[in-house]
């Protein structure tokens, strides 16, 4: 797929998302919870990364609101203050002021105390625009979840090290086939609202 085809992809994919009515979006948040609340990985999961959604994307909230319930560590991304295109992960509590970045997200107060590596993370709920049903995954092309975890393409994968990444979605953004590019970051498996996928 060439640079222009994958860019006129995100261009449908992301139109697609965003047709989806409010009742539309709020239907796909209950049901990507019941897809992820009862798995092991994510109960079993300590400090766990979440992202609040723009553009479209399903919305993690009710998953997030549950952790933090349950007393788990959530975390939220923060564009790096000094490397380009990389994140970094600060922990969220109810009730922590949110402020919005170059980009129109929001996002917590960046403060080291609440920082954490992102090898530290047990579990990261990963954006997406695209997907394959081989767990392949178009982001927004800017390359922030690739080069943050660019850790995970080399080496012995290690449990402990390494956090678990599941990316997540609108099944309207499944398409039958995507080429990993060498940067690519594979998830552990892809939930939308409707399936779970893993990697054969």
């Amino acid at each position: 797929m060439t640079p222009s085809e994958r860019a006129s992809l995100r261009k449908s994919l992301r139109h697609c998302r965003r047709q989806l009515t409010p009742r539309e979006q709020d239907a796909a948040a209950s049901r990507l919870y019941d897809q992820v609340a009862g798995k092991r990985f994510f109960h079993c999961a300590r400090r766990i990364a979440f992202y609040l959604p723009g553009d479209g994307e399903i919305d993690p909230g009710l998953l997030m609101a549950a952790a933090l319930e349950r007393g788990q560590h959530c975390y939220l991304p923060v564009i790096h203050p000094h490397k380009k295109n990389a994140l970094v992960f600060v922990r969220f509590r109810s009730g922590d002021v949110l402020q919005t970045n170059r980009w129109g997200i929001y996002e917590p107060r960046l403060r080291s105390a609440a920082l954490i590596p992102a090898r530290a993370l047990d579990l990261v709920l990963v954006p997406l625009v695209g997907f394959d049903a081989a767990c392949n995954r178009l982001g927004m092309g800017k390359g922030f979840y690739d080069r943050t975890f660019g850790f995970r393409a080399s080496g012995v994968r290690s449990r402990r090290r390494s956090p678990r990444l599941i990316g997540v979605a609108h099944e309207c953004q499944r398409v039958s086939a995507l080429k990993a590019q060498d940067w690519d970051i594979r998830m552990d498996r892809i939930v939308s609202d409707w399936q779970t996928y893993q990697p054969q």
